[in-house]
């Protein structure tokens, strides 16, 4: 059994009018690679004829990024063309590769009506042969992901495998993403094999991880002393866990872009200033 290092609290770093948290990179925490970045917007209540999220047209390059719809909703649009509405409960993986144009923002129905929000997005690094890769869009819905029953709670399967069950996204490097939901005296053991880092972050309650109880808005780093963890609730818990084999080659970020050279950071300005990421997307 893996047993809990250090637990790091998120530092709030709100976006306009969006309650953000930051729990990675963080002062002590630069990244727990592959996994380079989370924020963590809400929980929180807008109110009718608001203005929703602030996330319009931007380019990535060189990672991916999965989006955790907690509560409300979410558009996205992009310049590769896909386009959908995520609901609360929802997931979408996207694969930013070579160059994407793309926009996060509220549904007209949530502006004009308001309602709870809370989302997570994590940024998940691709190793220097597969910066380049061609960009490509996942949006899933709740119950286009397995929902594996476990004691007190359940284990949604968005990515790599839980008890036997596949989730739906195939990651390009065989990261392993999964959200767990425990009610009070809820128990889970999950994998996390020797040799692969592990993202384990809190979003709400104050679980048992491996004997250790920890604060919700933490993320916990964990020994190489197994390959298990165990997590109890003694209320109600929600986490998001996974795990990859670390890429360990240089992360040289620049705003929306991650490689692994400072050249490249200049090559993928001047292609993004060139049009190559193609059009950005039209917010109606």
């Amino acid at each position: 059994m893996r047993r809990v290092l250090r637990t790091y609290p998120a530092q709030r770093d709100d976006i306009a009018d969006l309650v953000t948290r930051r729990p990675l990179p963080g002062p002590q925490l630069p990244q727990v690679d592959p996994f380079l970045f989370l924020n963590h917007h809400g929980p929180q209540t807008y109110r009718p004829g608001n203005n929703g999220l602030p996330f319009g047209p931007h380019p990535h390059r060189g990672f991916e990024t999965v989006s955790f719809i907690l509560s409300g909703a979410m558009a996205h649009l992009d310049s590769g063309g896909h386009e959908s509405v995520m609901q609360a409960g929802g997931v979408q993986w996207m694969t930013a590769g070579s160059g994407l144009i793309h926009a996060e923002v509220s549904p007209a129905s949530f502006k004009r009506d308001g309602g709870p929000l809370e989302i997570l997005q994590l940024w998940v690094n691709l190793p220097g042969r597969l910066k380049m890769t061609k960009p490509a869009y996942t949006g899933l819905q709740r119950e286009d992901m397995p929902a594996v029953a476990v004691e007190g709670g359940v284990v949604n399967v968005i990515a790599g495998t839980f008890e036997g069950q596949a989730g739906p996204v195939e990651s390009l490097t065989g990261v392993a993403m999964m959200t767990v939901e425990l009610a009070a005296g809820g128990r889970v053991t999950l994998p996390a094999p020797r040799g692969r880092s592990v993202f384990f972050y809190v979003i709400e309650g104050r679980p048992e991880i491996s004997g250790t109880v920890v604060e919700p808005w933490h993320l916990v780093t964990f020994d190489e002393d197994g390959d298990t963890i165990e997590v109890a609730a003694s209320g109600p818990v929600r986490l998001v866990f996974g795990h990859a084999d670390p890429i360990d080659e240089p992360v040289v970020a620049h705003g929306p872009f991650v490689m692994t050279t400072r050249e490249e950071i200049g090559e993928a300005i001047r292609d993004y200033q060139a049009g190559l990421f193609g059009p950005a997307p039209v917010i109606a």
